[in-house]
C-alpha cells in the first residue's frame, strides 16, 4: 500500500476518533435507552469535534490545490468522508479497488468540517467518518445539533423550528 500524502495539516495533534462501537455500555435498569443512546452519540460528537482528522481530496483532473474535499452523495445528502488516521483511510483505498493509489488528504478539526465546510457545500451535506469500517464507522448528518441550524434538513428554513 502506497503510504497517503499528506497536506499541511490545520493541527499538530492528531489522536484517534473512538468510534461508534467503542461504548458498549449497558443501560442500566429503568433508565431511558433512547436517553442514554443519546448521551452516548453526544460525547461521540463532542469528541469528534475536538479531533483532527484525515480528509482526502476528490480525485479530479484539478491540481492538488484546486481540488475539493472528498464526497459521495447517498440519498440527496452528500458526505465528507473523514478518516479517523491512515489506517482507516488504508482500508478505504482496498474497499475502493485502489489499495495502492496516492492519497493526498488535508487534517482537517472535526469542528471546521461541520461548521465550515458543510455549509459552503451548497447542498445538504453531512461527514461520514471511517465509512470502510461497517458498524465502528459514524454518520454525523446534517441534522440541527450536529450542523449549523441554517443548514440543517431537519429545521424549517422559514420559522428556524424543528421539523
Amino acid at each position: 500500500m502506497t503510504v497517503p500524502s499528506r497536506e499541511e495539516p490545520e493541527s499538530s495533534q492528531e489522536r484517534a476518533v473512538p468510534s461508534a462501537g467503542a461504548s458498549q455500555e449497558r443501560v442500566p435498569p429503568g433508565a431511558d435507552e433512547a436517553e442514554v443512546r443519546r448521551r452516548e452519540f453526544a460525547a461521540l460528537l463532542g469528541e469528534f469535534r475536538r479531533t483532527p482528522v484525515l480528509v482526502p481530496l476528490g480525485d479530479g483532473p484539478a491540481p492538488d490545490s484546486e481540488r475539493g474535499l472528498l464526497t459521495a452523495d447517498l440519498g440527496g445528502i452528500r458526505f465528507i468522508l473523514a478518516f479517523s488516521d491512515e489506517r482507516a483511510l488504508a482500508r478505504y483505498a482496498v474497499a475502493r479497488g485502489e489499495p495502492a493509489r496516492e492519497w493526498t488528504y488535508q487534517t482537517i478539526l472535526g469542528a471546521r468540517l461541520l461548521d465550515v465546510a458543510v455549509p459552503a457545500a451548497g447542498v445538504p451535506c453531512g461527514v461520514a467518518l471511517d465509512c470502510a469500517d461497517g458498524e465502528e464507522g459514524m454518520v454525523f448528518p446534517p441534522v440541527r445539533g450536529i450542523v449549523p441550524d441554517e443548514v440543517a434538513v431537519d429545521v424549517d428554513k422559514g420559522t428556524g423550528d424543528a421539523r
